[in-house]
């Protein structure tokens, strides 16, 4: 679910935290992709006939189609993709998990109704409503990964934690996810559409945590506290209380505290048990993989496994599947150029011996140049 309300709430009271780009602006970064939220797009939208992509067995393979070429583009606009899996869910999520557990429910009778009314549409819809991310959709995504030679990473717990402690940490330039909660989590830079399909034809969002703190007047703990307020994963929201409320509150008052300390607790009652300190505490340390560790390694891709596995296991076409290898072999070994930003960037001291050589050839071009004989110099008398 990420933050209710936080992307129309920035829009409206930091714009300038909010860039859009072109795909092409990323050339040369690194970018850590939260990989469950990709595959439930994939198993969303790759879709044929209104139903996800099978093999002649049954199998589902729309997660597969959606990663190896969406991979690819990223990587022919020469950006590195490293993918990360979400962990085990932390025990304050289970609220949460249990009202998804209801919805899918209800969305299954829905179905069923539709499907005996045969409304096309509804059944279509109320499918969507019931995708989810197994277990065997990422094992099966990391497998494909690991042979066109993209690195992945497996978060002890939420991707959008890892995905923020990567930026934080300088392993990675930005987090690419739909959810706002990465920027919560204190993800510097966070990039939304980066995956999207380029028939939407959605521009990239650029979201810049530090200009949306200048210009909300927040510190990053009553940032915390305000997405708490507007509603996350974690724990429960104060009924009555909507975004605009919010802001306002945790502007006067800079906390949840004294926020419940100086509102009418009869208009605005507390739910029960609210755990928004502990759900504090989760967004200010929460458990990620130890970056230190870490070592992110880009390869060539292995072209005889993607076919065996992608063609010879799931049936895709062997052809796309090749061409799609050398791709990935070719925008890997094909171009040499960095960025302009790293190119100027200092590498270096100079030596005081080297800075005398340079400080000589300048003083004897300025001399050439004033004595009208261009690169000589000019024997004294």
């Amino acid at each position: 679910m990420g933050i209710q309300g936080l992307t129309k709430l920035i829009a409206d009271v930091a714009r300038g935290a909010i860039k859009e780009n072109d795909i092409k602006s990323y050339f040369g970064r690194k970018v850590a992709v939260d990989a469950s939220m990709c595959i439930y797009q994939f198993l969303i939208a790759v879709r044929q006939d209104g139903n996800v992509l099978q093999n002649e067995e049954g199998e589902t393979t729309s997660h597969l189609m959606g990663m190896f070429y969406r991979t690819i583009r990223m990587i022919e606009n020469g950006i590195k993709p490293v993918y990360v899996f979400d962990g085990k869910p932390p025990q304050l999520k289970s609220g949460e998990l249990a009202k998804r557990t209801e919805r899918r429910a209800e969305a299954e009778k829905q179905l069923e109704a539709a499907q005996e009314a045969g409304e096309v549409e509804n059944i279509e819809k109320f499918n969507k409503r019931l995708v989810k991310v197994t277990k065997q959709h990422n094992e099966e995504c990391k497998k494909l990964l690991s042979l066109m030679g993209v690195p992945y990473v497996d978060a002890p717990c939420e991707a959008e934690a890892t995905c923020a402690a990567l930026v934080k940490a300088g392993k990675v330039y930005a987090a690419a996810t739909e959810d706002m909660d990465a920027l919560t989590f204190g993800t510097p830079l966070l990039l939304r559409h980066l995956t999207a399909s380029e028939a939407k034809k959605l521009p990239i969002q650029e979201f810049h945590l530090t200009r949306a703190l200048q210009d909300i007047g927040l510190t990053q703990e009553q940032f915390i506290d305000l997405c708490i307020l507007l509603g996350c994963d974690y724990c429960e929201t104060i009924r009555g209380i909507g975004p605009k409320r919010a802001i306002e509150l945790i502007k006067q008052h800079r906390s949840i505290e004294e926020v419940l300390d100086n509102i009418d607790l009869k208009k605005y009652p507390i739910p029960e048990n609210w755990l928004y300190k502990e759900a504090r505490q989760l967004f200010l340390e929460p458990e990620v993989v130890d970056i230190n560790g870490i070592e992110l390694k880009w390869q060539d891709p292995d072209e005889e496994g993607l076919v065996a596995f992608m063609c010879g296991e799931k049936q895709f076409n062997e052809d796309r599947i090749r061409n799609g290898a050398k791709k990935l072999t070719k925008n890997r070994h094909g171009s040499t150029q960095g960025r302009l930003d790293d190119f100027f960037k200092v590498t270096g001291s100079i030596s005081s011996t080297k800075r005398k050589e340079m400080d000589v050839k300048g003083s004897a071009k300025k001399k050439a140049k004033t004595t009208g004989t261009p690169g000589k110099f000019k024997k004294g008398k």
